[in-house]
């Protein structure tokens, strides 16, 4: 019996070809992202390096960006993830032109240029601007919680977070006492291993608790200020202050319930997809196309308070991509809603924003006759709006503009938890996301147009 296979010989002088620009077709991503790191302004990122020639040749970081950005285009962001696929994965090689950095040199590079990585976001823009794929006509807003690289087991009170402390100062000071009977004044051997992570912890928890104390500093100057503007009001209308006040239980009394992340004290507990998860909000505000421009990371929960700073964010990414054209309409949902938000923020373009179920409504009066609250006439003139045709299509666009966007960046991007830790890092690591989903945004339409 004779089986007709195709040949399977490992011995083979070549298993690919020798020239590296044959491994992979021309439409591949690999290609289209060293086209945009050709075109990119590396300056941020050579300033960090001596331009003298002295020292041990480094990695060119052209190289090592174009790594870094295909990793987060497809999802691989694990600095020894990459370094495997450096060997492994032909487009990594392509890309790193068959050089193999350790994921030592990748994990630093994304550290020491964090902000010139979280500009990509705005160098994206740019590029999607020439493309014509910017329109500002509606911009859709919303929020995503993305977990912290920390575990919400790691929560501590400051009583625990007291109790650490002191513990680890008394094994420090045994540890002492035991070298200086062993040494004497002489100095001793390295520092051992257990020794050093128990510092390292020492430092860890003595931050958390300073964190602690800090917000309980807060509250209780919170309370403090409250109590003298109320003794001033008093006075001011000659009456006598009251001998006692309240303290708020959300934001001025004593709360010995309050915890703080030990592994990344800056995350919080946010409410996201039906559960209570660790780490930070995500705000993106992006065009019906799909494209992002603005990007910010917060530790508050909700949103309530998200819509100033975001127009703001806005305003700012299009002013520095060189966009003139301003926002005419913004979609967000009711979590946005407050009479603040949509009756104070100046030069805010039109917004639609369906009235929240919270906040104060107008109640029948005992007499019968109703009773309207402030916001009753700002509810009135939104829900007009939004009922009218042209609001409810242009409402209707929101869910399938921002929607998708987070479902991209969380899922194929593998952006649903921080590889940094710290609100700073993570915000720089957010904007690195947004400004790659935009990349790729970018690398389908030209894929599209040139078939």
């Amino acid at each position: 019996m004779a089986y007709n296979f195709r040949a399977c010989d490992r011995d083979q002088a070549f298993l690919l070809p020798p020239d590296v620009r044959d491994w992979l077709p021309a439409d591949h991503l690999a290609w289209f992202v060293l086209d945009v790191v050709d075109q990119l302004d590396l300056g941020p990122f050579l300033k960090a390096y001596r331009a003298d020639g002295h020292g041990r040749a480094a990695y060119a970081p052209r190289m090592l960006l174009a790594v870094l950005l295909y990793g987060y285009c497809t999802g691989v962001r694990s600095s020894r993830q990459i370094e495997r696929r450096c060997t492994e994965d032909i487009a990594f090689r392509v890309l790193a032109a068959n050089s193999t950095p350790d994921h030592v040199t990748i994990a630093r590079f994304r550290v020491r240029h964090e902000q010139a990585l979280a500009g990509l976001l705005i160098q994206s823009l740019k590029l999607c601007a020439a493309a014509g794929m910017v329109r500002l006509g509606l911009v859709a807003l919303d929020g995503t919680k993305v977990e912290a690289n920390a575990a919400a087991a790691a929560n501590r009170t400051h009583a625990h977070l007291q109790a650490q402390v002191a513990e680890l100062l008394a094994q420090a000071a045994a540890i002492d006492q035991s070298e200086d009977r062993q040494h004497g004044t002489a100095r001793g051997d390295e520092l051992p291993r257990a020794l050093a992570g128990r510092t390292e912890r020492l430092a860890r928890l003595q931050h958390a608790k300073a964190l602690l104390e800090a917000e309980a500093a807060a509250r209780q100057q919170r309370y403090q200020q409250r109590v003298e503007q109320l003794a001033a009001a008093a006075r001011a209308r000659g009456q006598r202050p009251r001998a006692h006040i309240r303290p708020r239980r959300r934001d001025e009394a004593p709360n010995p319930t309050a915890t703080v992340n030990t592994t990344d004290p800056d995350s919080r507990f946010v409410r996201g997809n039906g559960r209570t998860l660790q780490g930070y909000n995500a705000q993106a505000a992006t065009t019906p196309a799909q494209v992002i421009v603005a990007a910010e990371l917060t530790q508050q929960a909700n949103d309530l308070q998200q819509l100033a700073p975001m127009l703001t964010a806005i305003r700012t990414t299009l002013a520095a991509a060189g966009i003139g054209d301003p926002v005419q309409r913004l979609a967000a949902d009711s979590g946005y809603w407050s009479i603040a938000n949509v009756s104070a923020i100046p030069e805010a373009p039109e917004l639609l924003i369906p009235p929240a179920r919270h906040g104060r409504h107008g109640k029948p009066r005992k007499d019968g006759k109703p009773s309207e609250s402030k916001s009753d006439n700002l509810r009135a003139a939104m829900r007009t709006k939004l009922d009218n045709a042209q609001g409810k299509a242009c409402y209707a666009l929101r869910s399938r503009t921002i929607e998708p966007v987070f479902g991209q960046v969380k899922t194929v991007q593998g952006g649903g938890r921080f590889m940094r830790r710290g609100l700073r890092a993570c915000a720089a690591e957010w904007k690195l996301l947004c400004g790659t989903h935009n990349l790729l945004k970018l690398w389908r339409a030209t894929a599209a147009t040139s078939h």
